[in-house]
């Protein structure tokens, strides 16, 4: 059995897809524990993994402020700079001290994750890298090369990786759906991190309009913090439809502020994606990589309003592929909004396009099948 560290870059959305691996790794007897920023030690620990901290707040990059209009070349810019700069500099020597006195013999972190990257390098250890973004078009070698060169370089590495270096990709989501333009690895496995729910009997609470389609709308676990009106505007043109809405805001946000709805919109902090998916017939999202990834298991048509980091990209493909439809965060009005989602709920093309999409995502290997992989690649010997 192997020691295999898990870390990740961010919050719910970097954490998240590692997961299913570990879930799996753990019920193989494999020594398992995540190194992550102080701000997500509880949410670790809640779904029943040992973390180990690093540091005093080091691996959360909060994000927070008003409604910002789209510009995808600042995304871009944000990222490099956060994520390919800042963050690396602050992880890697943590991680290393942390890596070397829990005695970690590989290292699973998201695509995101640069620092982890590199100090598996230091290291000498296998690093299997999980995508987080489904799209796959948000990290460009062109805009964050000279930067990643730069950190490199201070940790004593070489600008580019030797040939020898143990990484391999695993990507939780369908093939299909990434960007040609970007393809993965070859050596890259795809694979299913989990099993879509049964459609068990609809659940009273989710409304009060029998046999009416279910929408569900989330802004995410962290740009819901900075969506400005955004759930106001889009709370308007959802409940002028003949349907039942469930929100859900986020820890950080009270359903009271929202003052008294009508009884078919229903406004919780959180519920678990796996227990509307089977339901719903509509999705309405920012376009975040986890929501993408469930409507595509589910099959499920979606709205996206994208505010930031790769959701625009992601919208960009839900659209191209027929999947759904996408309106812009600030120029968006309640009619825009119902109008698109009672276009989307009566589109069979679309409905039909999203069927493909979920058989194909139900075909790929399982969680045990990637877990034999990254078995495999941990045993392989050093160059």
């Amino acid at each position: 059995m192997s020691r295999i560290l898990f870390s990740f870059m961010g919050g719910h959305g970097h954490f998240v897809p590692l997961v299913p691996l570990a879930e799996a790794a753990r019920a193989a007897g494999h020594a398992i524990a995540f190194a992550c920023g102080a701000s997500m030690c509880p949410v670790v620990q809640d779904a029943g993994f040992t973390a180990l901290q690093l540091g005093p707040g080091s691996a959360s990059l909060a994000m927070g402020g008003p409604l910002r209009p789209l510009d995808l070349e600042r995304e871009f810019d944000e990222f490099r700079d956060r994520f390919v700069g800042a963050a690396p500099r602050r992880k890697v020597p943590l991680l290393l001290e942390v890596a070397a006195e829990w005695r970690a013999q590989a290292i699973v972190c998201d695509e995101a994750d640069f620092g982890s990257q590199l100090a598996a390098e230091r290291l000498g250890l296998p690093c299997a890298i999980i995508n987080v973004m489904a799209a796959g078009s948000f990290v460009r070698a062109d805009r964050i090369g000279p930067t990643l060169a730069a950190v490199r370089a201070e940790f004593g590495l070489p600008a580019e990786p030797p040939a020898e270096t143990r990484r391999r990709v695993f990507s939780p989501f369908p093939p299909g759906f990434r960007d040609p333009a970007f393809p993965l690895p070859p050596d890259a496995l795809s694979f299913r991190p989990f099993e879509p729910a049964p459609a068990a009997r609809r659940p009273t609470w989710i409304g009060q309009r029998a046999g009416a389609p279910l929408v569900y709308f989330s802004l995410g676990t962290v740009f819901n913090i900075e969506s400005g009106d955004l759930f106001d505007r889009v709370l308007a043109g959802l409940s002028a439809l003949p349907v039942n809405v469930i929100v859900t805001v986020g820890h950080e946000i009270d359903p009271a502020q929202f003052g008294q709805r009508v009884g078919h919109v229903r406004i919780e902090r959180f519920v678990p994606q796996a227990r509307l998916l089977p339901h719903c017939d509509l999705i309405v999202s920012h376009g975040g990589s986890g929501s993408v990834a469930g409507a595509l298991a589910h099959g499920v048509p979606m709205l996206l309003i994208p505010l930031g980091a790769d959701q625009p990209l992601n919208a960009e493909r839900v659209a191209a592929l027929g999947l759904g439809r996408w309106l812009d965060p600030v120029a968006a009005e309640p009619v825009d909004v119902r109008a698109a989602a009672e276009a989307l709920l009566g589109d069979l093309e679309c409905r039909q396009a999203l069927v493909a999409f979920r058989d194909s995502f139900a075909a790929l290997p399982g969680r045990d099948v990637a877990l034999a992989h990254l078995e495999a690649f941990i045993a392989l010997p050093a160059a």
